[in-house]
């Protein structure tokens, strides 16, 4: 008989994936192999995936921001050769908040392009029972997916900033946020509250991301190597915020 981890282990260790410990770090705390965490970890995140797909429905969300997360499957884009699996590289997490409950509705993880923005706020779109304002950033490919996902029935604006470089030399400043020069507000679709158009809670939720999973936490040697294996702790990761 295949042997099987207890409940109490279980739970330890999925509660350290969604607190942010890596699975190096479980593995040393628990004495439980990193395959056998790893294979737990895609298991209960699939589970979550299908389980937040299934109650994130007929929503009465009245402002929704959206953003998109950097991370990378495998190595970095610039080391992407053409023979390698198109899953290679950059891999951008899409996700919306919502601005009065903080819940977040839907998440997709892709490419940052116009399938993947196309098919998120489809998504989103299919999950809202009412007409919502939209937040964004910049992002081009938003455009057209709006108009796609919600046809008239939507209030949409951009949120463009503009950062300047920090030329500092210091070196406690080396990574710090650049400075923003200008922040920019547009009207795209219908009649939007500019006043309540802003982006601030989804970069809330992008640090709180990172923060929370080892595989976006930035100057880190931890990454997925596989997309299965991502889109899993991305889904685990928001099942375990909404909760």
């Amino acid at each position: 008989m295949a042997n099987v981890l207890n409940v109490e282990k279980q739970t330890v260790i999925i509660g350290s994936l969604a607190e942010g410990s890596s699975i190096r770090s479980i593995e040393r705390m628990t004495g439980v192999h990193r395959d056998t965490i790893m294979r737990l970890g895609v298991k209960v995140g699939e589970g979550c995936a299908k389980i937040l797909d299934a109650i994130m429905r007929d929503l009465p969300c009245t402002h929704l921001q959206m953003d998109e997360i950097w991370g990378y499957i495998g190595k970095k884009q610039r080391h992407v050769a053409p023979s390698d699996d198109p899953s290679m590289g950059d891999a951008w997490t899409f996700c919306a908040i919502d601005s009065e409950t903080k819940l977040v509705p839907a998440f997709k993880v892709g490419k940052r392009d116009s399938e993947t923005a196309n098919a998120f706020v489809a998504d989103l779109a299919s999950r809202m029972s009412n007409r919502v304002q939209l937040s964004s950033d910049g992002l081009k490919a938003y455009v057209e997916a709006v108009e796609l996902a919600f046809g008239a029935d939507v209030d949409y604006a951009q949120v463009i900033k503009t950062y300047t470089e920090d030329q500092s030399k210091t070196p406690e400043r080396r990574y710090s946020a650049a400075r923003i020069l200008t922040v920019e507000k547009r009207a795209v679709q219908g009649d939007p509250d500019m006043k309540a158009a802003n982006t601030s809670y989804v970069e809330r939720l992008n640090a709180t991301t990172r923060q929370h999973m080892r595989r976006l936490t930035r100057l880190t040697h931890a990454f997925s190597k596989k997309l299965e294996n991502f889109e899993a702790a991305v889904a685990l990761h928001f099942a375990y915020y909404n909760s």
